[in-house]
């Protein structure tokens, strides 16, 4: 059983034997972009089986000569870069705003490319989280990236409120795993005098579970309470239409799906009914004002923004930061974000059914599942990530795993977090996985 790119569930009829993975794998229309990335070995050479893409995603081997260009760009022109070099560095930002917002499913000028996730989340909050003596609760969802906890506890402290009182935090129910969708909006409706925001991550970093959040963005607005969205684990995922759905303001990294490299320049999104809203509070810098006036600083004593997201930027961009960008962005305007989901549906459903297929395998012979999927099985509610309880011998299958050249994630005690990502990984890749996780019983 798998899944159609619309997400339902869909009678396909897989196979669990190698020969049926590398059939998938001759018939991938997308195969032939594996070999654009740079993919570890071992020691004896051969290729590791990749599935953190969902912590920091593979280099692409364009990304090397997009860096070398601007520093020969650098050596060559020196400050004269800025409008002379190959790709001129003054609007060298401008170009990334199409693919990005083809990416979050936005308007060009809904979208600036700046800093890394929380700076932005931390700017962003700085204009949509304005709180009052009676609304200045904050909703989030339990686990939230602990960096997205600390943003807003601090936040809470800065405008005089109690983190503890302050964030309403919604949780799975006893004896599950995830959030229920419907929890969430109950949530809202019982907070929705006291609730300034709701701050969610489009995916869930641990259990890889998809929030509707068009759901949940229009019963916030129906009781006047703006919503953003930390979109690290949904950008490059899963598809997004963030101006249709009517999101306040969203950020994202882009090292992860979006391959730029460890710690490679954030996104962020704001809606262009705020981004043209010239009197919005903010903090302001000269990278966030017109283009045409930005060299005439000595005429310019007033903070006028741009009607547009890159009002919220506030200095020009670090140009060997963007420079992979430019091929991975390259990437995704290529392909498209739906036609990756087509794939990705695909590969995580065949992961689960070869899981599933060794559980059931595994019970009518008296044994206990030695993995459980805590992430939704309803595939409408998952990006590519399965977040997996390793039930038995945890130490033991994370060291076979190691062994057999399988990079994953692992949180103590028991959980393992793979993301078979369409535009690197194979459906031979998913098959020895769970081969060798599920090896010994």
């Amino acid at each position: 059983m798998t899944a159609q790119p619309n997400g339902s569930r869909d009678m396909m009829v897989f196979e669990p034997s190698e020969a049926f993975a590398k059939q998938l794998d001759e018939r991938d229309p997308l195969r032939h972009y594996r070999a654009q990335f740079h993919i570890p070995t071992r020691s004896d050479g051969a290729p590791v089986h990749y599935f953190t893409g969902n912590s920091l995603g593979l280099q692409p081997k364009g990304a090397a000569e997009a860096v070398e260009v601007e520093l020969e760009d650098w050596q060559r022109l020196a400050v004269e870069g800025h409008f002379h070099g190959r790709h001129p560095w003054y609007s060298y930002h401008e170009p990334f705003r199409e693919p990005a917002a083809a990416i979050v499913g936005a308007k060009p000028e809904e979208v600036v490319l700046m800093n890394s996730l929380t700076v932005n989340l931390h700017l962003l909050l700085v204009s949509f989280y304005r709180p009052s003596r009676e609304r200045y609760k904050v909703l989030m969802e339990w686990p939230a990236f602990p960096s997205d906890t600390y943003a807003v506890q601090t936040q809470l402290t800065f405008h005089g409120h109690d983190p503890d009182e302050g964030m309403v935090v919604v949780k799975p129910r006893e004896g599950e795993h995830t959030v229920r969708p419907e929890n969430v909006i109950a949530a809202i409706e019982e907070h929705r005098d006291s609730l300034a925001l709701v701050l969610l991550g489009g995916v869930n970093y641990y259990t890889g579970q998809l929030y509707d959040m068009p759901g949940i963005t229009q019963k916030a607005h129906e009781h006047g309470i703006t919503v953003g969205f930390d979109l690290a684990h949904a950008a490059g995922n899963v598809p997004l239409k963030l101006h249709e759905w009517d999101v306040d303001f969203a950020c994202w990294c882009s090292y992860k799906y979006l391959n730029g490299g460890p710690g490679a320049i954030a996104g962020a999104f704001v809606h262009e009914r705020q981004a043209t809203n010239r009197s919005l509070k903010r903090f302001g810098g000269w990278w966030g004002t017109d283009p045409e006036m930005r060299f005439n600083m000595h005429l310019n004593e007033r903070f006028l923004p741009v009607p547009r997201a890159d009002a919220w930027q506030l200095s020009n961009p670090p140009i060997l930061s963007l420079a992979p960008l430019r091929v991975s962005y390259g990437m995704f305007a290529e392909v498209g974000v739906e036609t990756l989901r087509e794939k990705s549906l695909k590969l995580t459903g065949f992961l689960e059914y070869l899981l599933e297929e060794h559980c059931r395998k595994g019970a009518a012979h008296g044994h206990a599942p030695p993995v459980e999927i805590v992430t939704p099985r309803e595939p409408a509610q998952r990006g590519c990530q399965l977040s997996l309880l390793v039930h038995t011998q945890a130490e033991e299958r994370r060291q076979r795993l190691k062994e057999a050249g399988i990079i994953s994630d692992f949180r103590p005690p028991n959980v393992l977090r793979v993301a078979p990502v369409p535009l690197y990984n194979s459906f031979h890749d998913v098959w020895v996985l769970a081969q060798t996780l599920t090896n010994g019983g």
